[in-house]
């Protein structure tokens, strides 16, 4: 009896120690404490507390404004950018040309309005390398409405001399009922993170057009003919936003239709920008809620007039164009190369604030962090900045090109154009430079005002653990999804084409693609400033830290070996 209950004293003893034990709040782990000499703490410090990535930008965009490929703008740019990162103490900063690409543009004076019935205004902007009016032009509004190339001269010919002419049809327009500025959410992030290898897709192969496709851009070229053979005064176009917002790009050259247009080896389609460029028309898009309104008064029986005047100039003296190249010097391996970069030319809608002074100066601003610091780097660092991406990555493919190496492909054969249906395309071959075995990495940032939030690796499984861990201090700034999925439409797209490592950041979209992308509304005050900090901070931690490791980054098997 007195052992029991001894025992079950004893027992009781334990069994209130665990539960206080248990009860106790668990003993926090000391954090530790970030070593102010580690590299990467300090670049995190200068990029998030003592950036200049804004004051970059604004330059850029408010002061310098719109460049435009090959345009005064675009050329002041590259001499600004030029001596702002060789104040910072850039070495070897100087433009290379690329070309010819054809004559630069400005827009000198532009106004547009409806003057009868009765006159009111209207959110109107002229397409790149439109030709001027030569002075103010105040004609009849019609909307050529023709189905085919028959009905179209049966109702037209003879009729449009002089006269403004309506493009296309009414857009429907309609409220905004979900946000148009947004973030990647953890779903989209785990989808980017789940995409499969781009190279378990096979074999690419030419996509045929859709006959209906076909037929309408037949058709659309032959309507431009028509109305520059008819002595149209101006076209006006409807514009793809709404609520003010008008996305603006090139002005379109007439031109014979070929069937084989659609196939790889299709003819070049001769650009606006293009010095010998045949005549070509006037090219206004006006905003859509504007453009419907006159369709609904033509349409009511209304006569509607309005004047467009709109002054141009042509520049043509120079027909290069240039990317601006500095670099910072590495040290025990300096013949090897990282690079970092943006396009610097934007469309002249807006002042090219998100697309792309951003990525400009995110590159900009990330070399400044490793300058100031005074890190040294094993590897050259270079920053290019990019003209002629807006028209086919012409400044970085010249570039990759002249300095790397690119893929030749074989003479066009008749048989070839256009290949038949589902035909796997004949692969080109890889001829590379000396520098191509030198080059390391390439780091380019393209899709507007959002953070970064992970990187696309563009089929490279070897550089995931590499960028898991280069990752992992910005964990908390929202930066931790890899994807092996391409994205395509920006510069990196030059290197990785010819087996280079070149990669884009994955970026909140923020209102890309909804307002600012190539649009009027692509200015300074739609960026996100907290953002390009983030931005510019990472960019140079993955450029330094590329810059520093034993061996270049893994590659994949490069294409037309």
């Amino acid at each position: 009896m007195l052992r029991r209950t001894a025992v079950a004293a004893l027992l009781c003893s334990v069994l209130l120690q665990s539960f206080a034990v248990r009860a106790q709040p668990p003993v926090a782990q000391a954090t530790p404490t970030p070593d102010p000499n580690d590299p990467i703490v300090r670049i995190k410090d200068e990029g998030l507390n003592r950036s200049q990535v804004m004051q970059t930008l604004a330059y850029l965009s408010d002061v310098i404004g719109p460049r435009l490929t090959a345009s005064p703008s675009a050329k002041r740019a590259n001499e600004w950018t030029l001596k702002q990162m060789s104040d910072w103490g850039l070495q070897n900063a100087h433009l290379e040309a690329w070309g010819p690409f054809g004559r630069g543009w400005s827009l000198k004076r532009f106004s547009a309005e409806v003057v009868e019935p009765l006159g009111f205004p209207v959110i109107a902007y002229p397409k790149a390398w439109s030709p001027g009016t030569s002075g103010a032009v105040t004609a009849d509004v019609v909307y050529v409405d023709a189905k085919d190339e028959a009905e179209l001269r049966a109702k037209y010919a003879g009729k449009l001399k002089g006269l403004i002419v309506l493009t296309g049809p009414m857009r429907e327009v309609t409220a905004h009922f979900d946000p148009q500025g947004t973030r990647l959410n953890e779903k989209e992030l785990l989808t980017l993170a789940d995409a499969p290898d781009p190279a378990t897709a096979g074999p690419r192969r030419f996509p045929q057009a859709n006959p209906d496709a076909r037929a309408a851009a037949e058709f659309a070229a032959k309507k431009l003919q028509f109305y520059t053979d008819e002595g149209a005064a101006v076209l006006v176009d409807p514009g793809r936003g709404d609520g003010g917002t008008l996305f603006v790009q090139s002005a379109t050259v007439p031109q014979p239709f070929a069937p084989n247009q659609f196939g790889p080896n299709g003819p070049r389609r001769i650009a606006p920008y293009d010095k010998t460029a045949p005549k070509f028309l006037p090219q206004v898009v006006l905003a859509s809620e504007h453009y419907n309104r006159i369709m609904r008064m033509l349409r009511a029986g209304e006569h509607v007039r309005m004047a467009v005047n709109l002054d141009v100039q042509y520049h043509d003296q120079d027909l290069m164009g240039y990317n601006t190249i500095a670099e910072i010097p590495g040290t025990d391996l300096k013949d090897e190369v990282v690079m970092l970069g943006g396009h610097m030319d934007s469309w002249h809608g807006g002042t090219g604030a998100t697309d792309n002074a951003a990525g400009v100066s995110v590159a900009m601003e990330a070399a400044r962090i490793i300058k100031t610091l005074n890190l040294q780097p094993r590897r050259t660092i270079r920053v290019a900045l990019w003209t002629g991406e807006e028209q086919g990555l012409f400044g970085s493919r010249a570039y990759v090109k002249e300095h790397f190496g690119e893929l030749v492909a074989p003479p066009p054969t008749l048989a070839a154009m256009p290949p038949a249906p589902g035909a796997v395309m004949t692969p080109a071959k890889l001829v590379t430079k000396p520098e191509y075995d030198k080059f390391d990495a390439y780091f380019n940032l393209d899709n507007g005002t959002g953070k970064i939030r992970g990187v696309y690796l563009q089929g490279n499984a070897g550089v995931w653990p590499l960028f898991r861990l280069w990752l992992a201090p910005f964990r908390e700034l929202g930066a931790q999804t890899l994807t092996m999925a391409n994205t395509g439409g920006t510069d990196h797209q030059s290197f990785d084409g010819i087996g280079l490592p070149g990669f884009q950041f994955i970026q909140d979209e923020i209102e890309y693609d909804t307002r600012t992308h190539h649009s009027n509304q692509d200015v300074f005050d739609r960026i996100q400033p907290d953002d390009m900090k983030q931005a510019a901070t990472i960019m140079a931690a993955f450029v330094y830290q590329t810059a520093m490791r034993d061996e270049k980054l893994p590659r994949k098997p490069a294409p037309g070996r």
